[in-house]
């Protein structure tokens, strides 16, 4: 378009990460500085030096408050303790910045509600790092999906599994409510983006490890009219053998292991690096007919889309990747999944 900046000569907005544990070390500093329309600014950090082992040239900054002052920086990215996201966002949308906060997107329904209208009536981008809807397994099951070799899914289960039989002291395993609120944003962030909202919710929710404090096992059936969905998570499994299992009217697809991007960042691959995110145990097709299984691959994990698609949000070319409706509907199913757990019923979601 005549006289239309070339995109080459935008400058990368400035970004600041509030907090440098396990998230903001192995999820957001390498996938921002990876984006070349985003720049990590600084870091909200105690632990400066642990901060400049890794990336030297980043402002290390005591307090919140610093960076929401700052008139150069775009985008708070909030990689903190769960308590602290309702407050800290609110905080960041009233200081003018744009909002990434990490999952959960707060402790409560009413406190993520009241940060959508917030964004939306200040019209600043607001968004979830629900990261894993860019999963190498999660993009094959959406291929899967779309190829409609698996006919009408009837049923689905999804599990997140692990094996931490020791509980360790540190602020997710003594408050809260355990692994629900931990990886249960996942698993229903994965759903809601394939089937939509579900009907209703029965949640069971348990604390298996000898001096256990939050609950660290987890399990919901989600009833849509045509399907049931099943997730699971939990603390105490030497055998997670089981990522996801599909059934449809057609074939089946099997699929077990992890993604693979986090524990290539912690091992520290440059992100977008050779290997980066290649499934090294695609799925498995199942025909319904003759029983045949046949491997199925799928694409590499892309974590980095997230960023990409929010540094298009900030610049007014789209919506960001996961929008707050969209981290609100799961908030709903998670809040329903409390209730349920604690009167030992179905909850109807929306209700």
């Amino acid at each position: 378009m005549p006289g239309s900046p070339d995109a080459a000569s935008i400058p990368p907005l400035n970004v600041a990460i509030v907090g440098y544990g396990n998230a903001g070390k192995t999820f957001h500093a390498p996938l921002i500085t990876a984006c070349p329309d985003l720049r990590l600014h600084a870091v909200v950090t105690t632990r400066p030096d642990a901060l400049h082992a890794d990336w030297p040239d980043v402002r290390a900054v005591p307090a919140l408050e610093t960076v929401l002052a700052d008139p150069t920086i775009a985008l708070i990215v909030l990689a903190t303790p769960d308590a602290l996201h309702a407050p800290q966002a609110q905080a960041a949308l009233n200081a003018g910045k744009a909002v990434v906060v990490d999952k959960p997107f707060a402790l409560t329904l009413d406190d993520a509600r009241r940060l959508v209208e917030l964004s939306e009536a200040k019209g600043l981008l607001l968004s979830v790092f629900q990261n894993r809807r860019w999963d190498a397994d999660f993009l094959a099951l959406q291929a899967e999906l779309a190829s409609g070799r698996l006919g009408e899914v009837v049923t689905v289960e999804s599990r997140y599994d692990r094996h931490r039989p020791l509980v360790r002291d540190r602020w997710r395993e003594n408050d809260g409510d355990g692994v629900w609120m931990d990886l249960g944003p996942h698993l229903v962030d994965q759903i809601l983006t394939l089937f939509g909202r579900p009907e209703a919710i029965t949640c069971d929710l348990a604390v298996q490890r000898p001096g256990g404090r939050t609950p660290d096992w987890a399990h919901a059936v989600l009833r849509y009219a045509d399907k049931r969905v099943v997730l699971n998570a939990s603390m105490v499994c030497a055998a997670p053998d089981v990522r996801f299992v599909v059934h449809g009217t057609k074939g089946s697809w099997l699929k077990s292991g992890l993604d693979v991007q986090e524990d290539q960042s912690k091992a520290g691959l440059v992100v977008g690096a050779p290997g980066w995110g290649v499934d090294p145990k695609p799925g498995t097709f199942v025909d319904g007919e003759t029983g045949q299984r046949s491997r199925a691959p799928g694409p590499a994990g892309d974590y980095l889309a997230y960023y990409a698609g929010t540094a298009s949000a900030l610049r007014g070319e789209g919506p960001p990747p996961v929008t707050p409706r969209q981290a609100l509907s799961v908030m709903e199913v998670l809040d329903a999944g409390l209730r349920s757990a604690a009167s030992r019923r179905e909850v109807l979601i929306g209700q």
